[in-house]
């Protein structure tokens, strides 16, 4: 590297990182993500999760697998193979760990349906399809890098083509929060902000601004370096392009924290497993409704998710009818008191219990209140 802060072609050809990358930080960082991938695969088990936290334990092995290849990738710097797949898997890793906030939206809208606006259930694919866009132009643009040579135009625009890339994912995270802040502000005006929804939002937020300062800062990276003009024979130039300490402080520890929050304040935690279960007006009671109605075809929902076509039928409506749905007596969790632990089993139990026939009663027998439901 020269004291210039730029990096010459014959340097570029003994050396692609084009800096003398750190040997020891890709492996402590591999197994301080690894560690909190582990801890979640122990937590979806613990709260029957996986549903809704999937994307972080995929999400954590793919980020985990990058920086063990820049790991190998630091002692062998000629390897284009190796350079090219640790961009690839650790650029790769923050999308999905954002496909993890949109479950867990979706789960809150659930929870919350009266204050839902559009179908809870297509949140993921929503989010989800943008996100395998943003991961198609990432492999697009990494595949142009690898068959460039730095200065060439196919080298740039692969470069500038990753760049993109993280601005799309950076107005994913700025909808994604907005979408948050009107269920929150919905949920306050309406009384019923309960604590673990408080809690919900406020990780939503947070953990979207880690993925959106990783975006801002690695877009910026990759404009100043292919598109900078660093001179005749030099094709890596600026402060960041030569500089590593940005990457580890920049792209990975802002996933470390987000991850790690998520194993601190698990939503198996604040949001119950069954999407039929929803917070009562009152911001207290829970109750067993019907489940998210809608009655338009799949195609339709997903070409007019906040249904601009027509009004919510009274029947959808169903939060404003609570007499007809039951109480959820095992607790409340915006009370705190109920738990997703051995839920699993608990719902198989009820389900057998729900297809075994009950045998007829004499006509002489009297029912018995105490033991049976009126």
């Amino acid at each position: 590297m020269s004291s210039s802060n730029t990096t010459s072609y014959e340097e570029y050809t003994y050396n692609l990182f084009v800096y003398e990358p750190n040997h020891v930080l890709p492996i402590v960082f591999s197994c301080i993500v690894g560690a909190s991938v582990v801890a979640h695969v122990i937590q979806n088990f613990y709260y029957s999760f996986w549903r809704i936290t999937f994307f972080m334990f995929y999400g954590g092995s793919v980020f985990t697998v990058g920086w063990i290849l820049r790991a190998v990738a630091s002692y062998d710097q000629e390897n284009l193979g190796l350079y090219i797949s640790q961009i690839v898997f650790i650029l790769a890793g923050p999308p999905i760990y954002a496909a993890a906030e949109y479950n867990i939206l979706g789960r809150l809208m659930h929870y919350l349906p009266m204050h839902a606006i559009f179908h809870p259930g297509r949140v993921l694919f929503v989010f989800v399809y943008i996100g395998i866009m943003v991961e198609t132009l990432t492999g697009v643009g990494a595949g142009q890098l690898a068959g460039g040579v730095p200065g060439s135009t196919q080298y740039t625009v692969g470069g500038i083509l990753i760049a993109i890339t993280l601005i799309l994912q950076g107005c994913v995270e700025v909808s994604f929060s907005s979408l948050v802040a009107v269920i929150h502000y919905r949920a306050w005006r309406a009384g019923n902000l309960a604590s673990n929804v408080k809690k919900v939002c406020i990780m939503l937020y947070c953990t979207s601004a880690l993925i959106l300062i990783r975006c801002i800062f690695r877009a910026i990276e990759n404009f100043i370096e292919y598109l900078s003009d660093c001179g005749p024979g030099v094709y890596h130039c600026g402060y960041f392009a030569t500089h590593e300490w940005y990457l580890y402080v920049f792209e990975c520890v802002p996933m470390v924290i987000y991850s790690y929050w998520l194993n601190i304040q698990h939503p198996g935690r604040f949001l119950p497993l069954e999407h039929k279960r929803y917070l009562d007006l009152d911001g207290v009671t829970e109750r067993m409704g019907p489940g998210w109605i809608d009655k338009r075809s799949r195609w339709q929902t997903f070409l007019d998710p906040f249904n601009c076509g027509g009004r919510m039928s009274e029947e959808a409506r169903f939060w404003e009818r609570p007499e007809e749905w039951s109480v959820c007596e095992d607790g409340s969790f915006a009370l705190g008191t109920a738990t997703n632990w051995g839920k699993k089993a608990s719902l198989a139990s009820m389900r057998e219990k729900k297809n075994t026939p009950t045998p007829a009663k004499r006509k002489d027998e009297e029912p018995n209140s105490s033991l049976e439901k009126v």
